[in-house]
């Protein structure tokens, strides 16, 4: 009996990505292109607030110790994937001057998901995995539908939680434990 294997899956390109509507957000996650919209307002507002909690004393040192340069969305080529996280923060030790450049080969030291029902389960399982192989130090995973703030730690090859809180409150949340982050500040309508 001769047996029929199905056809290999062309790997995406970045051509692909290219191609796609600026109205949505692109990525390619093992090979295989990944096209969402925009995000939605919870979505946006938690990301906007986060930014401006830690902009100030980690970006530009006021309040707070300096020492990151921290982006919206950064499009990020690792090896073969292109990742856009919500929000990605690099230690001036590794980043001193950013680079004038439409995309960034140096992994972030930290990276921010905001997730939402049609994201959470691809930045969990897809994402994940390729944050830890490019030894990114922390992600944190941020529910604006339940009000959640998960951090995660690199340890070794994997991530362990380094703590989980929600709702209203206040945290010292690594690696930005230098300043109390209020959460009730990223769900206020």
């Amino acid at each position: 009996m001769l047996s029929m294997a199905a056809p290999a899956k062309k790997r995406a390109t970045y051509q692909d990505l290219e191609a796609v509507p600026p109205h949505q957000i692109a990525e390619i996650l093992n090979g295989e292109l990944v096209v969402q919209p925009r995000p939605a307002s919870l979505h946006q507002l938690a990301t906007t607030m986060l930014g401006t909690e830690l902009s100030g004393p980690f970006h530009a040192g006021r309040g707070g110790p300096g020492g990151w340069v921290l982006l919206y969305e950064p499009e990020l080529h690792l090896g073969d994937d292109v990742l856009v996280p919500d929000y990605a923060g690099w230690r001036r030790t590794r980043m001193p001057i950013m680079p004038d450049a439409p995309a960034f080969e140096l992994a972030p030291d930290w990276v921010c998901e905001v997730l939402s029902p049609s994201t959470e389960a691809r930045d969990r399982t897809d994402k994940l995995p390729i944050y830890g192989r490019e030894n990114v130090q922390h992600v944190w995973f941020i529910d604006p539908r339940t009000r959640t703030l998960e951090v995660l730690a690199l340890d070794g090859a994997t991530f362990r939680v380094a703590g989980a809180w929600r709702d209203d409150a206040k945290v010292r949340a690594e690696p930005f434990d230098a300043i109390e982050l209020e959460l009730a500040r990223l769900w206020a309508r």
